[in-house]
């Protein structure tokens, strides 16, 4: 856990130095400390070192890491970053301050009905797989808003879960496959944003803001294509155990 601080200052500076490079300001980039197979031990080292925001793969997992942790000050914010099954839907509408990977328009229906409920207007993140590859979930759009006839079906999709009235959507989220190069990545990230930037002009009464992209391997090249939120976990808390 020693080297958690000095992991987490260096993906800053890069996060900074990646920000300006683009013509951008570092506070518009949100970093998400990928917590997924680390206890709570090590989490408090990172939150303790600044972080303010936790991604979790799975529901079952991060509830007890949830509980572990609700008494740090600040509270920390928690993200479902992996694929939901929708009979873990109403405790990830319990859990999670937003759910990053609302792949269909049943899910995204049950997480309405779960946050009425409950009481909440839960926020989220749409997740689309524009790379085509068959191993990412997320809504089909291989090749972006060029592929005409999957954006049809998507779009009308999309305009259904917008009017969920306890749903409150607030951009993207893709995952870009894994590269050798970094930079090969871009065309991915570029065609999410390209994405967003359609959606806004098509829904204007709905805020695309965040674009969640990039990872460990990749965050600086998502970040030079738009990124608002960035999820980093080997390079803070090295491999997994």
């Amino acid at each position: 856990m020693e080297h958690i601080p000095a992991q987490i200052a260096q993906i800053h500076e890069r996060i900074a130095a990646s920000a300006r490079r683009a013509g951008r300001r570092p506070e518009e980039i949100t970093l998400v400390a990928v917590s997924k197979t680390h206890g709570p031990d090590v989490i408090r080292a990172a939150l303790a070192a600044g972080i303010t925001d936790l991604g979790e793969n799975r529901v079952q997992e991060a509830a007890p890491k949830i509980a572990a942790l609700a008494t740090c000050h600040p509270r920390p914010r928690w993200h479902l970053i992996g694929h939901l099954q929708r009979n873990k839907a109403r405790t990830a509408a319990e859990l999670f301050d937003i759910v990053q990977s609302v792949d269909s328009l049943r899910l995204a229906e049950i997480l309405d009905r779960h946050a009425a409920e409950i009481g909440r207007r839960l926020p989220i993140l749409l997740q689309v797989n524009v790379s085509g590859e068959v191993s990412k979930e997320g809504f089909a759009l291989a090749g972006g808003i060029a592929n005409r006839a999957a954006y049809d079906l998507l779009y009308t999709d999309l305009e259904r879960i917008v009017a969920l009235p306890q749903l409150e959507v607030r951009g993207l989220m893709t995952i870009a496959p894994m590269m050798d190069d970094p930079e090969a990545a871009r065309p991915i990230f570029r065609m999410l944003r390209e994405l967003r930037d359609d959606l806004a002009h098509r829904l204007p009464h709905t805020c695309w803001d965040d674009l969640s992209m990039g990872m460990s391997n990749d965050f600086e090249g998502a970040i030079a294509e738009g990124a608002t939120i960035v999820r980093v976990g080997r390079a803070i808390f090295g491999a997994r155990p």
